[in-house]
C-alpha cells in the first residue's frame, strides 16, 4: 500500500516537472514571438518616410507594443492580428519585415471570407493586386484618393458578389461588365473613350459616378438601369460638340428609372434641345444640372412636371433663348436656380415660395425692373442679376432678405440712390453695383458691415464724401473708379479733397444770384427790343408818304408856287414828277370854321357837273402789286410770282394783316359820317 502511494507521488512529481518544463518553453516561445512582433513593427516604422500626423511616435519601448497606435493583438497572447493605419497619409512602400507578424494573413488571396476591402485616402502606388480576383465573397472595394495607376483588371468581373467599386481620384482607365454592381464610382481619373453600352447590363446599379474623366462620344441608352438613383457624368467630353445634333436623347432612356433623384451632366459637349420626355423623368428627381453644354431652343415647359425639383442648373448654354417660363413662379421646393449666361429675354421670373437660396440670372438679355416679390425670398443667400438690361431702383423690400451674403447687380441700368433698407443686409460679404447709374452719396451704414469683403461701386454717378471706416479702409477690396464727383476717402484712392459745406453753399448762392441776374437782364432786354420793334412797325404802318414825296410837297407849298389866297384857303401850283403834269392844289384854312363846309359844297358841285364826252364810268383806286390776299393766305393754290418765289406769310405778317382788316372794318362801321357795311368781305376780294 505504501509502495503504491510512493509510485503515485513519483508520477505526480514527474507530471508537475514536465508541466513546469513545458510552461517554461511556452513562455520562452511566446516571449520570442512577441519580441519578433515588436521588432517587425519597429522596422516597419523606420521605413515609413512620411507620417504627417505623428501617429507612429507612440511606437517606442516606453509602452508595450500591443498598446501602440493602430496595433490590435489577441487578448490571450498579445500577438498582432490587425494593423489598422488607414487614411493616415503614410508614404513609401510597405516594409517586407511585416511578414514577421506571424498571425497576420499576409497573402491577401488567403482571405477568402473578406467582404470589404478599403484602402482609400492614402498614397498607395502601383496597380491593383491580382490576388483580389480570388476573393469570391468580396462585396466592396475602395481605392479612392490614392495614386493607383494602370487599368482596372478584367478579373474584377469574376467577383459576382461585388456591389461597390470606388476608384475615385486615381490614374486609372476602365472597361468591364459587372451584373450585380450597385455602386460604381470612378470620379476624377483619366478614363477615356466612350461609356460602354454594357454598363446597362448592371440592372441593380443605383449609383453611377463617371465625372471628372475624359470620356467622350454619345451617352448610350440607360433604359435597363431601372434602379438608378444618381447619375453623375459631368466634367467629361461627352457629346458631339454640335448644337444641331441630338445628344440629349439618352434622357428619354431614363424615363423607366422611377427612383432617379440626381441627374448631373453639366460641363460636357451635349447638343440638341431639351426633350419633351424630360417631363417623364421620375417625380422624385431633386437635382438636375445640364449647364455649360450646347443646348439650344427654349426651356421646355415639361420641366414643370418635376414638382420636387430642388436644384435646376441650365447655365452657360449659349443657344438657350426665349422667356423664363412662368411656371417657375409656382415651384415650392426649388432652392437653387442657375440660368446664367444664356440668351434669355423678357422680365425677371423666379419662384416666390420663399425657399430659394441661390438665384443666378446673370449675363442674359432680361429687361424691366427687379420685381418687388424679391422680398418674399427671405432665405436667399446669393442673388446675381448682373449683365442684363434691367432698370429702375433697387426694391426697398430687398431688406427682407437679411441672410443675403452675395448681391451682384453690375452692368445694368439701375438708377436712384443706394436705398436705406439695404442697411438690414448685415450678413453681406460681396456687394457689386458697378456700371449702373446710381447717384447721390454713398450711405454711411456700409461702414458698419463687418462681414463685407468686396464692395464694387465703380462707374456710377455717386458723389460726395467717400467713407473711411470698415471696408473702405481696404483699398484692394473697395472699387469706386468712374465716379467723378466723389472726394475724400483714404489717400490711396487718390480722390480730390472735398470742399467744405459752407463754401459749397456760398458758391451755390453766388451761382444762383448770377443766374437770376442774367435771366432778368435777358428778360428786360427782350422786352425793350420787342417794344421798340412794335413801335417801329406802328410808325411804319402810319407813314402816309415817302420821304421823296415829302420833299415834293414841301417844294409845292413854297411861296414861289403860291397862285392866290382865298377866304377859305390858298391855291398852289404843283408838278407831278412821274409824267410832268402841272396840277393845282387848294389847301383849306381850317382856322375858319366854315372851311370844311365849303369843301363839301365844292365836292358836291363837282359831283353834279355833267361832263361832256363819251360815257365811261370807272372807280379808280391804287393798284396793289402783291395781288389778292387769297393768294397769300392759301399759297398752295396760287401760282408762284414772276421770279418763281412761292407766296408765304409768316405768323407776324398774318397778325398784322388781321389787325389792318379789323381797323378798316372799324373805320367803315364807326368813323364814317354814314356807316358802311361791306357785304362781301373775303380774302379773294381784299387786295
Amino acid at each position: 500500500m505504501a509502495h503504491s502511494h510512493l509510485i503515485c507521488a513519483q508520477l505526480l512529481c514527474s507530471c508537475l516537472l514536465l508541466a513546469a518544463l513545458l510552461m517554461s518553453c511556452f513562455i520562452i516561445i511566446v516571449s520570442a514571438i512577441n519580441d519578433t512582433n515588436r521588432l517587425a513593427l519597429f522596422t516597419f516604422k523606420v521605413e515609413i518616410t512620411r507620417d504627417p500626423f505623428g501617429l507612429l511616435n507612440s511606437w517606442n519601448d516606453s509602452t508595450n507594443f500591443y498598446r501602440w497606435y493602430g496595433v490590435i493583438c489577441d487578448r490571450r497572447h498579445h500577438r498582432v492580428i490587425i494593423l489598422d493605419l488607414h487614411s493616415k497619409e503614410l508614404s513609401e512602400p510597405i516594409s517586407s519585415h511585416i511578414g514577421n507578424l506571424n498571425f497576420l494573413r499576409l497573402n491577401i488571396s488567403s482571405c477568402t471570407n473578406l467582404l470589404d476591402f478599403h484602402f482609400h485616402y492614402n498614397y498607395l502606388v502601383g496597380g491593383i493586386p491580382v490576388e483580389l480576383g480570388f476573393l469570391s465573397n468580396l462585396q466592396k472595394i475602395s481605392f479612392a484618393m490614392n495614386r493607383v495607376t494602370s487599368s482596372i483588371p478584367s478579373f474584377i468581373g469574376n467577383l459576382s458578389s461585388l456591389k461597390l467599386i470606388s476608384c475615385s481620384f486615381n490614374d486609372l482607365n476602365i472597361g468591364f461588365t459587372l451584373p450585380n454592381l450597385q455602386i460604381f464610382s470612378i470620379v476624377n481619373n483619366h478614363f477615356t473613350g466612350s461609356i460602354p453600352s454594357s454598363i446597362s447590363n448592371s440592372t441593380n446599379l443605383m449609383m453611377l459616378q463617371l465625372s471628372g474623366n475624359e470620356l467622350s462620344r454619345k451617352v448610350p441608352s440607360l433604359a435597363n438601369l431601372c434602379n438608378i438613383e444618381a447619375l453623375s457624368i459631368f466634367y467629361n467630353y461627352l457629346g458631339s460638340g454640335r448644337s444641331d445634333v441630338d445628344d440629349l436623347n439618352f434622357l428619354c432612356s431614363l424615363t423607366n428609372a422611377a427612383n432617379l433623384r440626381k441627374l448631373l451632366a453639366h460641363e460636357n459637349r451635349l447638343g440638341g434641345t431639351l426633350h419633351v420626355c424630360i417631363g417623364n423623368l421620375s417625380a422624385t428627381l431633386i437635382d438636375m444640372s445640364l449647364g455649360r453644354n450646347l443646348t439650344s431652343g427654349e426651356i421646355s415647359r415639361e420641366i414643370n412636371k418635376l414638382v420636387n425639383l430642388q436644384r435646376l442648373l441650365l447655365f452657360h448654354n449659349l443657344r438657350l433663348k426665349g422667356l423664363i417660363p412662368s411656371y417657375l413662379v409656382k415651384y415650392q421646393s426649388l432652392t437653387y436656380l442657375d440660368l446664367s449666361s444664356n440668351y434669355l429675354s423678357g422680365p425677371v421670373i423666379f419662384p416666390v415660395a420663399g425657399n430659394l437660396l441661390y438665384l443666378n440670372l446673370s449675363r442674359n438679355h432680361l429687361s424691366g425692373v427687379l420685381p418687388m416679390k424679391i422680398g418674399n425670398l427671405k432665405h436667399l443667400v446669393a442673388l446675381d442679376v448682373s449683365g442684363n438690361i434691367l432698370d429702375g431702383e433697387i426694391p426697398s423690400n430687398l431688406s427682407n432678405c437679411d441672410g443675403l451674403t452675395i448681391l451682384r447687380m453690375r452692368d445694368n441700368l439701375f438708377h436712384g440712390s443706394i436705398p436705406q433698407p439695404i442697411n438690414s443686409l448685415r450678413s453681406i460679404e460681396e456687394l457689386d453695383l458697378s456700371n449702373n447709374s446710381f447717384s447721390s452719396e454713398i450711405p454711411k451704414f456700409l461702414e458698419a458691415f463687418q462681414y463685407l469683403e468686396v464692395l464694387n461701386l465703380s462707374y456710377n454717378r455717386l458723389e460726395g464724401l467717400l467713407p473711411t471706416q470698415g471696408v473702405f479702409r481696404n483699398v484692394s477690396a473697395t472699387f469706386v473708379a468712374g465716379n467723378e464727383k466723389l472726394c475724400g476717402g483714404m489717400p490711396k484712392f487718390e480722390l480730390p479733397e472735398c470742399v467744405s459745406r459752407n463754401s459749397k453753399n456760398k458758391g451755390r448762392v453766388h451761382k444762383l444770384k448770377l443766374i437770376v441776374t442774367i435771366l432778368f437782364s435777358l428778360l428786360g432786354i427782350t422786352l425793350i427790343v420787342t417794344f421798340l420793334y412794335l413801335c417801329w412797325l406802328k410808325m411804319k404802318r402810319n407813314e402816309p408818304i415817302s420821304s421823296s414825296l415829302d420833299d415834293s410837297i414841301n417844294r409845292c407849298f413854297s411861296l414861289t408856287n403860291l397862285i392866290g389866297v382865298r377866304s377859305f384857303g390858298s391855291v398852289y401850283k404843283g408838278l407831278l414828277q412821274e409824267n410832268r403834269i402841272v396840277i393845282v392844289v387848294k389847301v383849306l384854312n381850317f382856322t375858319r370854321h366854315d372851311a370844311l363846309k365849303s369843301l363839301k359844297a365844292e365836292c358836291e358841285a363837282l359831283k353834279r357837273i355833267d361832263y361832256k364826252g363819251d360815257e365811261f364810268k370807272a372807280l379808280v383806286c391804287e393798284f396793289m402789286v402783291n395781288g389778292s390776299l387769297d393768294e397769300w393766305v392759301h399759297p398752295n393754290l396760287a401760282p408762284n410770282d414772276a421770279e418763281g418765289h412761292s407766296k408765304k406769310l409768316s405768323l407776324l405778317q398774318r397778325i398784322n394783316i388781321s389787325l389792318d382788316v379789323a381797323s378798316a372794318l372799324e373805320y367803315l362801321h364807326y368813323q364814317c359820317e354814314s356807316p358802311i357795311i361791306h357785304w362781301d368781305l373775303k380774302p379773294s376780294v381784299d387786295t
